[in-house]
């Protein structure tokens, strides 16, 4: 099960919020002068009483009316004065919170970035939407109000009982009463309503999820007709939502009825036993008063309880949700990726072979989230591309073509083996530099909004616009220049305002731009017709005849690219040869190339010729290095 779907964890609200501080560290001063403002401004309001004693035992008392006016003038500062100090406040706050869930959010991208690809593989993406979107708004408004209010409504309440306390303490321990059956049901409360917060924000990135898929699948939806069906996914994961949201507001209401009608019977018992006492002469009317605008003034401290409690909650779960990603591992960091101080990374490297050109020896690979006891995907790869030489790499499909294109530039890690460029095992040299040496175009074409030129320009920081132009002239890809803006007209989301051919030519485009010394492409032109085919494959040859690459190949066509073939069969080469010598001597390779049906087995194959070579290793098995 993914992580976004575990079980919260079982960890205290506080615990959680704690986490928050690296990034409040940088902030706390601006935000603890908040509170403190805060604080003086809540206190202003528990002033108000003294005055109203003042004048019911003063100017009230005596018939003063001057003094009443005086009185009158008083609160009518203290209001003012209160109410400029909380918006003070939200002054304070807003612009450091604003930085806080900014250097967040920078830091969840960062992250994902350095992620490895197995962890894109899993995780959905409107999960890590809704982390980067939702959960980080959830953390700011805590922030900015419930963290601040815990701290002044507490305050408050603590200094309000002391008032009242001093006032009359009789009834001061009425309004004490109800502590104990409040701080039950917030325990109770606390509990239930955290696991309704994080089911709804988990169910907020389903719903996420579904619309970016709807979204970019849209052609294919309408396509076949299937807006209905997506329709009721959609309606069916919005009820679920719907249904928790108004679980969740069951409990807020729970505990809210509860918080105000208890602290209201309190005040009412208050009130009774207070009149009679100033019926019997033991108490001033004055004092009354007073003792009651206090009470009066610690309600929405009071009542306020519940809803700080709800957003905490959530704030909680939104933390963890943000923390579950950036504890992910990033990317293994090998010595070469934290270079010593002064240190270079050098040119490219001979082994004590002198072995040039890519080489896997030994090569394995297994999924990490594999079942255990499962055959591993490439079982021992041994091959030898020769400097300057192309490599075709031909099989039938899933038998981990692509996934062995993904370890020279380390989109994934071998399990065991090792792979060199120029003789340099490339788990030795820094990520950065082994990526600018290795350039790659997937059979998927990816392109982000963003102009043609800013695309293509992607395969190598710096090139220039002489590099762009040659680039898109080897890809065949100069239709660029027809578009409304030419080479700056946006591509739109997902380039689907280009048809397949052409973000294919694009993503061409961009893997040469930067002649890189190797290249890695995965069946780049599955997307063409037969004619711009011709022209890419004739324009790509001056590429490659400077380059060492690999070319996964499903057509005979590609094949012709390359200078030899190799065959990769049951997590291993099979074969290596040229073309015609794979045709003559291997039927499988034979059969793969004609488009046949399937062949009666490995065993109908006829043995080829014996081990050459390309496979390392005297050693090795011979199946290593001939045909089957």
């Amino acid at each position: 099960m993914p992580e976004e779907h575990a079980e919260p964890k079982d960890r205290s609200v506080a615990r959680s919020l704690m986490r928050l501080w690296p990034y409040v560290k940088p902030v706390r001063a601006q935000l603890s002068g908040a509170a403190v403002v805060a604080v003086v401004a809540s206190c202003l309001g528990l002033v108000i009483p003294f005055v109203l004693k003042w004048m019911v035992d003063g100017p009230v008392a005596d018939r003063d009316p001057g003094g009443v006016w005086l009185g009158a003038l008083y609160l009518l500062l203290l209001g003012i004065a209160e109410a400029f100090l909380f918006g003070l406040r939200r002054w304070m706050v807003a612009r450091p919170l604003a930085a806080v869930e900014a250097s967040m959010r920078a830091a969840l991208y960062r992250h994902l970035q350095r992620l490895p690809v197995a962890f894109h593989d899993r995780w959905p993406s409107g999960q890590l939407l809704s982390r980067g979107t939702t959960d980080l708004m959830l953390v700011r408004m805590f922030l900015a109000f419930p963290l601040i209010y815990l701290v002044v409504n507490s305050t408050t309440i603590v200094v309000g009982f002391v008032i009242l306390l001093g006032q009359e303490w009789t009834l001061g321990l009425v309004l004490l009463v109800p502590v104990v059956p409040l701080m039950i049901a917030c325990s109770v409360f606390e509990a239930k309503y955290s696991l309704a917060a994080r089911k709804a924000q988990d169910q907020v990135g389903d719903l996420t999820t579904v619309v970016e898929e709807s979204v970019l699948g849209i052609r294919i939806v309408k396509g076949f007709g299937r807006h209905r069906s997506q329709a009721l996914a959609f309606r069916a994961l919005a009820q679920r939502l719907r249904a928790t949201e108004l679980d969740k507001a069951r409990l807020l209401a729970g505990i809210w009825a509860l918080i105000t009608t208890i602290p209201e019977l309190a005040v009412g018992a208050a009130l009774v036993l207070g009149t009679i006492e100033v019926a019997d002469g033991g108490l001033s009317a004055g004092t009354l008063v007073a003792f009651l605008s206090t009470a009066l003034a610690l309600r929405w401290p009071v009542e306020s309880i519940g809803f700080l409690l709800a957003i905490s909650q959530e704030s909680a779960t939104a933390t963890e949700r943000f923390f579950e990603v950036m504890d992910v591992a990033e990317e293994e960091k090998t010595p070469a990726d934290r270079p010593a101080a002064g240190s270079t990374s050098g040119g490219p490297a001979e082994d004590a072979a002198g072995v040039g050109g890519m080489v896997f020896e030994g090569v394995r690979f297994r999924y990490p989230d594999a079942a255990e006891g499962s055959a591993p995907v490439l079982a021992r790869i041994d091959l030898r591309i020769r400097p300057g030489e192309t490599m075709a790499l031909v099989g039938a499909t899933g038998c981990g073509k692509t996934t062995l294109t993904a370890l020279v530039p380390r989109l994934h890690e071998a399990t065991a083996g090792r792979i060199t460029l120029d003789g340099e095992d490339i788990t030795a040299m820094p990520r950065e530099r082994l990526r600018e040496l290795v350039s790659v175009a997937f059979e998927e074409p990816t392109l982000f909004s963003a102009s043609v030129g800013e695309n293509v320009l992607m395969g190598a920081e710096g090139a220039g616009e002489d590099e762009l132009r040659r680039a898109l002239s080897v890809a065949q890809a100069d239709f660029v220049h027809d578009l409304p803006h030419g080479i700056d007209t946006q591509v739109g989301e997902q380039g689907l305002s280009l048809s397949g051919g052409q973000r294919q030519r694009l993503a061409l485009a961009r893997a040469v731009v930067g002649r890189p010394r190797f290249l890695v492409l995965d069946d780049p032109l599955s997307a063409l017709d037969v004619h711009t085919e011709t022209l890419v494959e004739a324009a790509l040859r001056s590429v490659l005849r400077d380059t060492t690459a690999v070319v996964v190949a499903h057509r005979p066509s590609t094949v012709m690219l390359a200078d030899r073939v190799a065959l990769l069969s049951e997590g291993r080469i099979s074969a290596v040869g040229t073309h015609q010598e794979l045709l003559r001597g291997n039927a499988e390779y034979a059969w793969l190339m004609s488009g046949a049906g399937s062949p009666a087995g490995e065993d109908a194959y006829p043995g080829g010729p014996g081990p050459t070579d390309d496979t390392l290793g005297a050693n090795a098995p011979a199946e290593e290095g001939s045909s089957r």
